[in-house]
């Protein structure tokens, strides 16, 4: 092999030698996934700058989830239902599909794998259910990190499942303060720190001066942080995510969450694609598909390019 030959996956040893996936592309993009959560951890740019928030006091000691990065919510959301916080998926061992799907597209992606998540005696006990979940990580020969999530009903009782999901992304912003949210003015919300009342957001965009913790429904397809002193803006594109939580823990949250760091939240935002308001339903058999798309561009991206109606995938995969 040839000494500058990018290597687009690497499978190699991470922190306390949990396993974990390198994705590389030929502009020097790259991320991380570690099997334990089946969870991304990093996503760099071309430059090597993380684009991802990892807490400074993230711990990657199973059974505890890792902090940062992006958490996979499965079978539940939040504290929306009777399981423990986010579901189990995080704090599961995932495994890679050594023969995974071709891609659909035509981009020429290599830098991808396909991790698998299935029922185990151990989550039967808190969620009677057979299910598959398919993740798909991918990194576009452009930079931008699509994931792809299917779940599917294995069930053979004939049972349908109900769940909750999200992707739990942590993007790493210079100040938060000087941060914000386009894309879901004038939407409903559920306000989990005034016991879910559903309220209209009334400002022109999203900015932080405390603590959040909405749920924004029925949102569109693109949203936009703009990081306006690192004159870098995130654009999410989503599918089958209705929905769009956005969490910052602000000061006294933060110092009361062990595993992140006083300060930390000054440089995180999470704006997760999720389905949470109305639960998905899945007969035995049935399969349901959720995707997002990450991009970091220019700041001198506008904002009136958030068209709703635009539902395309740049790095689209099956």
């Amino acid at each position: 092999m040839a000494t500058n030959e990018i290597v687009h996956v690497e499978r190699c040893k991470g922190v306390n030698g949990l396993e974990k996936i390198i994705l590389r592309e030929v502009r020097r993009h790259s991320a991380e996934v570690y099997l334990y959560g089946g969870q991304v951890t990093s996503w760099k740019n071309e430059h090597g700058e993380e684009l991802l928030f990892m807490s400074s006091k993230a711990a990657y000691k199973p059974p505890s989830p890792i902090r940062g990065g992006i958490p996979i919510c499965f079978p539940q959301f939040g504290g929306h239902g009777t399981l423990e916080q986010h579901g189990f998926a995080r704090k599961r061992i995932w495994t890679i599909d050594p023969d995974p799907p071709p891609l659909l597209t035509s981009s020429g992606n290599k830098a991808f794998v396909d991790l698998l998540l299935k029922h185990s005696e151990e989550d039967a006990k808190f969620w009677p259910h057979r299910y598959e979940i398919r993740l798909r990580v991918c990194l576009s020969p452009g930079g931008d990190l699509l994931l792809t999530t299917r779940v599917r009903n294995t069930n053979l009782d004939g049972k349908p499942f109900t769940f909750t999901f999200a992707f739990h992304t942590y993007f790493y912003v210079t100040d938060i303060s000087e941060v914000r949210v386009e894309g879901l003015e004038t939407l409903d919300y559920l306000d989990n720190l005034q016991n879910k009342e559903r309220c209209t957001e009334q400002g022109d965009a999203i900015v932080f001066e405390s603590e959040i913790d909405k749920v924004y429904i029925n949102t569109p397809t693109k949203i936009a942080i703009i990081d306006h002193e690192r004159k870098r803006t995130f654009v999410i594109r989503k599918d089958g995510l209705p929905d769009a939580v956005v969490w910052n823990p602000w000061d006294k949250k933060a110092k009361a969450i062990p595993d992140l760091g006083d300060e930390d939240y000054k440089h995180m935002l999470c704006v997760e694609a999720a389905c949470v308001e109305t639960p998905i339903t899945l007969k035995p058999g049935e399969e349901w598909k959720g995707r997002q798309e990450i991009s970091a561009v220019p700041s001198s991206y506008c904002s009136g390019q958030l068209d709703s109606s635009d539902e395309t995938f740049q790095g689209q995969s099956s």
